[in-house]
C-alpha cells in the first residue's frame, strides 16, 4: 500500500510516498533518497522506485521523498548540505509512524541522494545502502559510518567508476560490502533488468541481513 505523505524539515513542508508492507507490525523501514534535483532527480526516479518495491516485496516499509525544492516539496536547493535536514526528518517521521519499527530504520540512496544519506546516517540506522555514489563530489576518506554500509557500483560507471573509488571506500572506518554490477553505467541506460535485479539482490538482501525477519528492536 502506498500513501501520500508529507513531514516537516527545518520548517519547511516535504512530501514523500510511504510505501507499507504486507506484513505484520511493527516492521522495519528504509527512507530512500534520490538523484541530483538540479539534473532531474526526484523520488519518481526509477532505481529509487525499485528499491521501494523490493523492500516492500520482503516485508520493509519504505519511504521515498523529495528533498527540498523538488517537487511539490517546499524551499530550494541547498547544495547537499541542507539536505542532510531532510533526510534527518525523514527519520523522525518514521520513527513517529505507526506500525514501523523505530529500532529497525535504514538509509538508502542512488547517486546525489547516496551522498547524503552517507553524510546524514547517524545512530538510529542500522545500515546504509549507496547506490552509485559519485565519491570524487564528496571527501570521504577515512570517514567514520556508525553503521554497516553497502556500495553499488556500475562497472561502466564513468561518473562514480568503481575502481578509482575503491580506495576510498576502503578507507572508510567500519563494516562495509562492495559490489560491483557488470555493464552498468552511472543512470542504468539499458540495464532496466539488471538494475531491478541488483537493487532486490543487493540492496534489499543487505538490509533483510542487518534487520529482517529474526532482528528485532533490541537485537544486533
Amino acid at each position: 500500500m502506498e500513501q501520500y505523505v508529507t513531514f516537516s524539515a527545518g520548517g519547511l513542508t516535504l512530501e514523500g510516498v510511504f510505501r507499507q508492507p504486507e506484513a505484520s507490525p511493527p516492521f522495519p523501514v528504509v527512507a530512500v533518497c534520490h538523484p541530483h534535483p538540479l539534473y532531474g532527480g526526484d523520488m519518481h526516479n526509477s532505481v529509487v522506485v525499485a528499491i521501494c518495491e523490493g523492500l516492500a516485496a520482503a516485508g520493509m516499509g519504505a519511504l521515498r521523498f523529495n528533498f527540498r525544492g523538488s517537487g511539490a516539496s517546499q524551499g530550494s536547493f541547498g547544495g547537499g548540505i541542507e539536505e542532510r535536514i531532510d533526510v534527518q526528518a525523514a527519520l523522525d517521521y518514521l520513527e513517529r509512524a505507526p506500525h514501523v519499527d523505530g529500532g529497525r530504520m535504514g538509509l538508502a540512496g542512488y547517486s546525489f541522494g547516496a551522498l547524503v544519506a552517507l553524510t546524514a546516517v547517524d545512530e538510529r540506522a542500522r545500515g546504509v545502502a549507496a547506490v552509485s555514489p559519485p565519491l570524487a563530489m564528496q571527501d570521504l576518506s577515512g570517514w567514520e559510518l556508525p553503521c554497516p554500509s553497502l556500495f553499488v557500483f556500475g562497472a561502466d560507471d564513468a561518473i562514480a567508476p568503481a575502481e578509482r573509488l575503491a580506495d576510498i571506500v576502503l578507507s572508510l572506518k567500519g563494516g562495509h560490502q562492495r559490489v560491483i554490477v557488470p555493464g552498468a553505467d552511472h543512470f542504468w541506460w539499458g540495464r532496466e533488468e539488471a538494475m531491478t535485479e541488483a537493487m532486490t539482490k543487493e540492496v534489499v538482501g543487505f538490509f533483510q541481513g542487518i534487520m529482517g525477519p529474526g532482528h528485532t528492536q533490541n537485537s544486533g
